[in-house]
């Protein structure tokens, strides 16, 4: 017959063989989740100034240039803790610290995106309907359309004249300035809208933006609503209709990152995905100490839309840099390639009690319990999924347990229920080990998003502690 085990060596088995699935919380110090807390304060701040890629990539520019980085020189030798940068057209950025012992032993890399969901504007937007003047947009990513009804939207962007010019557009951030809405069907009248599947009562066609009602003062005339709006845009940016055909702009929800609940302990914002994971990354680099092996920071855009484009991760901009450096050490590029690791930092799915079918909760990561890990993502049977090897898995939970970094594994919801992706497999494609980290979220891909605090600060410890591994 098998010994009966008194309580205490219950309690002890349980603690060396047993999963410890408790909120995180708990495992951590108080002075841990002040330090979380303080490190939230600069990351929301962070993103009230980076709504969009190119925001982001000229924030990175000044914290990086602040802390001593300089633009990349290929033609330069770098010695070791020489800090660097590469912008890729103001849409992708990289930052390298040059390791002790260079590339010789490969890079370690941490690649995030800082694109967003969002809706952006068609070549020919504007237009005059019924004396309201409207813009035509065509949303970018994967959205719930209804989400963006009857919200508060302000509009980033650059627009590129024909005479060289670039201008920086923003509006809507500042006290005092106009904001935009798509408008809804009120209702007393969308009897026939409520019967619709969620998928259809919204058609891409119809995220038509309100952006005027007066027109100009004149006897005679079309489109006056059109023409008054566009003399305003004129005063302000000195722009004409055409413009809009060379424009990056964007419209995003106007609200602010603040925080949410009674104990302060998460951060609403848009644009958590994936700038959650992109500033704990660009942190890591700025604060990285002497590390052994050069380390990579990579911000990548393009990668709600599959990552495709000359700065998504399926291009060769990150290869080139990489081969850059390992050409200036006399090394081959696939050499160093085949020797690198790379943390995919990409958020993953919190599971969420109100929608609980639709996860499977052993197998799910929770809100407070650390940064999340994804050994593979994909659908429908890991299709699209690179997977991480049992060997590399085990190191990074090593490197994490060393340096008291809470983690946490699962996967994005039931089996057959979904799916998604991240950029880990366009590296694992160049013979590189990666695994998915980063933080989960509440609210996925909706105008705002929902994150916990302790948990960014794990995923910037966790980052910091894969660069600075021996």
């Amino acid at each position: 017959m098998a010994k009966k085990l008194d309580t205490a060596e219950v309690k002890k088995l349980t603690e060396e063989l047993l999963v410890n699935r408790r909120n995180g919380y708990f495992q951590v110090s108080d002075d841990k989740i002040k330090k979380a807390d303080d490190f939230c304060e600069n990351y929301k701040k962070f993103l009230n100034l980076s709504k969009t890629e190119r925001e982001a990539v000229s924030y990175t520019v000044k914290a990086a240039e602040k802390a001593g980085f300089v633009p990349f020189d290929c033609e330069k030798k770098y010695e070791a803790g020489d800090k660097v940068y590469y912008n890729n057209r103001g849409k992708a950025i990289i930052l390298a610290v040059i390791g002790k012992n260079g590339c010789k032993n490969g890079v370690r890399i941490a690649a995030a995106h800082i694109d967003s969901p969002r809706l952006d504007l068609k070549p020919h937007p504007l237009y005059e309907k019924d004396d309201i003047a409207l813009f035509k947009t065509h949303y970018y990513g994967g959205i719930k359309k209804y989400q963006w009804l009857a919200i508060p939207l302000c509009m980033h962007g650059i627009v590129a004249r024909k005479d060289g010019a670039v201008v920086e557009i923003s509006i809507g951030e500042e006290e005092g300035e106009p904001q935009f809405c798509i408008t809804d069907l009120l209702p007393h009248l969308s009897s026939e809208q409520m019967e619709k599947t969620l998928s259809k009562a919204i058609e891409g066609e119809n995220l038509n933006i309100l952006i005027g009602s007066r027109p100009v003062r004149a006897d005679e005339g079309d489109n006056l609503v059109k023409l008054n709006t566009m003399k305003l845009i004129h005063e302000k940016y000195g722009m004409t209709e055409e413009d809009f055909v060379s424009a990056d702009i964007e419209f995003v929800p106007a609200f602010k990152a603040t925080d949410i609940g009674f104990d302060r302990s998460m951060i609403g914002a848009y644009g958590h995905d994936d700038r959650v994971c992109a500033y704990p990354a660009i942190m890591a680099a700025i604060n990285a100490k002497a590390p052994e092996s050069t380390i990579v920071t990579v911000l990548a855009d393009k990668e709600e839309i599959g990552s495709d484009g000359n700065t998504g991760l399926n291009s060769e901009f990150m290869r080139y840099f990489i081969a850059d450096l390992a050409q200036a050490e006399g090394l081959e590029t696939r050499h160093v390639l085949s020797k690198s690791k790379c943390l995919s930092a990409d958020v993953s799915a919190a599971f969420d009690p109100t929608y609980a079918s639709a996860y499977e909760a052993t197998n799910s990561c929770y809100i407070n319990n650390g940064v999340g890990m994804a050994k593979y993502t994909g659908s429908r049977g890991k299709s699209g999924s690179s997977e991480a090897t049992a060997e590399f898995v085990a190191s990074v939970r090593n490197i994490f347990d060393q340096n008291q970094v809470l983690w946490q594994i699962g996967e994005l919801g039931k089996v057959d229920g979904g799916g998604g992706g991240t950029v880990a497999v366009y590296i694992a494609n160049l013979n590189v080990d990666v695994l998915d980290v980063g933080v989960p979220v509440l609210s996925m891909h909706a105008p705002l998003e929902v994150v916990s605090k302790l948990d960014v600060y794990m995923t910037y410890k966790g980052i910091k502690a894969f660069y600075e591994a021996n």
